[in-house]
C-alpha cells in the first residue's frame, strides 16, 4: 500500500494540464474502513498539502460528526479523490477533475483497502463514476435515495459553501440524511 501510495504522490500524467502542477492528493491504508472520494483538491489542499482543511472541510467533519483527528487517520477514512490534483478556477468554481486519475489509480487503491465498509461519493462526479446508471437524474435525486446504495456507497453533496443554498432548498438532508449518516460511520468507527 504504501509504494502504491508513494507511486500516485509521483504521478505527473495530467501535470502540463494543471494551472499549479501537479501535487497529488491522496492517503488511506490497509486498514481503512470508509473512503472518502470527492471532486478534486481545492487550491488551499494543493498548497497546505492538506485536502480538507477549508470551510468545506469543516462542513464535511460536522455532517460525519468526527474530530480532525478521527478524520486524518488513515485507518478510519481515505482520502480518495476523483482527481489528485488541483484542476484550476472555472467560472463558478474549481475546474471537473481530471478523467485520467481515477481509471489509472483507483482500481488498485480500491483492491489495497482491505477492511473498507463505506464509500463516501461527495458530489456529482463520483456518483457517476461509481453509481454509473444506477445514479438518479440529479444529484438531489441520488442523495435522497441514498438508502438504495447502503450499505456500499453512501451519496452527499459537496459541503463547499457555495452549496448553502441547495442546502437551504433541501431542509431534509440536514434533518433525515445527516442522521443516518453520522449514525452509520459511529457504527463502522466504534
Amino acid at each position: 500500500m504504501q509504494y502504491l501510495l508513494k507511486q500516485i504522490k509521483d504521478c505527473k500524467v495530467c501535470s502540463e494540464h494543471l494551472p499549479l502542477g501537479a501535487n497529488p492528493i491522496v492517503s488511506g491504508n490497509s486498514e481503512t474502513k470508509i473512503a472518502l472520494v470527492s471532486q478534486a483538491p481545492g487550491r488551499i489542499a494543493h498548497l497546505s498539502d492538506k485536502p480538507w482543511d477549508d470551510p468545506g472541510g469543516k462542513e464535511l467533519k460536522k455532517w460525519l460528526d468526527v474530530s480532525d483527528t478521527i478524520f486524518y487517520d488513515p485507518r478510519n477514512f481515505a482520502i480518495t479523490p476523483m482527481g489528485f490534483c488541483y484542476p484550476g478556477k472555472g467560472v463558478s468554481g474549481d475546474l471537473p477533475p481530471r478523467k485520467e486519475c481515477a481509471p489509472l489509480w483507483h482500481p488498485s487503491l480500491f483492491s489495497e483497502l482491505k477492511n473498507l465498509e463505506l464509500i463516501i461519493l461527495i458530489g456529482q462526479y463520483s456518483q457517476k463514476y461509481y453509481l454509473k446508471e444506477l445514479a438518479k437524474p440529479t444529484l438531489t435525486e441520488t442523495v435522497k435515495s441514498y438508502q438504495e446504495y447502503l450499505p456500499k456507497y453512501f451519496p452527499l453533496p459537496h459541503p463547499s459553501p457555495r452549496n448553502r443554498f441547495w442546502r437551504t432548498k433541501n431542509p431534509w438532508f440536514e434533518d433525515q440524511t445527516i442522521p443516518v449518516l453520522r449514525q452509520t460511520i459511529k457504527q463502522i468507527l466504534t
